[in-house]
């Protein structure tokens, strides 16, 4: 079938990719993660999962260019030299920015400054040097496609149409991130490669399952600004419905069809929610 490099398979939307794409017969999956033993243990303890051989698990820290440059020279090893899919799911989700708007946040400077910094690194920084890194294996494989795991958030028409001035540093770090994929594309559009940003819509990881009522407060702010969007919106779905959704647009798209460098939803358009 295919071989599959993910970042980040640990939790969240990383372990359900792992959990789906290495269901199915024929995939080989390679997971990237901070904490190889953790996850290895818990893929252990899955009984779903525990018994695939199909499933290779890599420690590196995706801020570390020698780390990333080690597991993509391993993965060479395990895959033959070639990989059908990369995807950047990595990241970070402030808890610094996302109930304050930009003058509330800049009242503590050093704080911003550190957060922004570890934002950059790692949806920006870390991803050029994924996509450099592994970009010889993906050009012997068979479907040449990167996917960048985005937000809705970092599009600029949303932002300026209902005013969403919450999470600031985050939707900053992913606005570039897009444009990191987008100019990848431009360079290795006319080898075949397909790089796409998508957003996986809103997905309940846990995130903010410890945000104080003060803060839920300020949330439901922007979840009243998400409703003008989408009035059919009923709140966050679940890794298990999101990720097929993902998926279903990474194989619809095509460099040939014109969907090179571009910042899709879960939907396959723009609407995020």
């Amino acid at each position: 079938m295919a071989v599959y490099v993910i970042t980040g398979v640990s939790k969240g939307l990383g372990y359900e990719f792992l959990r789906q794409i290495s269901g199915e017969p024929g995939n080989t999956v390679v997971g990237i993660v901070r904490d190889k033993a953790t996850t290895v243990k818990k893929i252990s303890e899955d009984a779903e999962l525990k018994a695939r051989t199909n499933i290779h698990i890599l420690k590196a820290d995706v801020t570390s260019y020698d780390d990333l440059k080690q597991a993509a020279a391993d993965t060479a090893k395990i895959t033959g030299g070639s990989i059908d899919y990369l995807v950047a799911n990595a990241g970070r989700v402030s808890q610094f920015d996302p109930y304050d708007p930009i003058s509330v946040l800049g009242e503590k400077p050093q704080e911003l400054e550190a957060e922004l910094n570890k934002l950059i690194s790692i949806h920006v920084t870390a991803n050029i040097h994924l996509y450099n890194l592994f970009m010889p294996l993906i050009l012997k494989g068979k479907t040449k496609k990167v996917i960048a795991i985005s937000s809705g958030l970092a599009d600029l028409d949303l932002t300026a149409n209902y005013d969403l001035d919450l999470s600031v540093l985050y939707s900053v770090s992913k606005a570039a991130m897009n444009m990191v994929t987008a100019k990848f594309s431009a360079e290795y559009k006319k080898d075949g490669v397909l790089f796409l940003s998508i957003c996986p819509g809103m997905v309940d990881v846990g995130h903010y399952s410890n945000s104080t009522p003060e803060q839920l407060a300020k949330f439901g702010g922007i979840m009243e600004k998400f409703l003008k969007f989408a009035p059919h919106f009923k709140g966050a779905d679940t890794p298990e419905n999101s990720i097929p959704a993902v998926r279903s647009v990474w194989e619809n798209a095509s460099v040939e069809k014109g969907d090179g460098g571009a910042f899709l939803s879960h939907l396959g358009n723009k609407q995020w929610l």
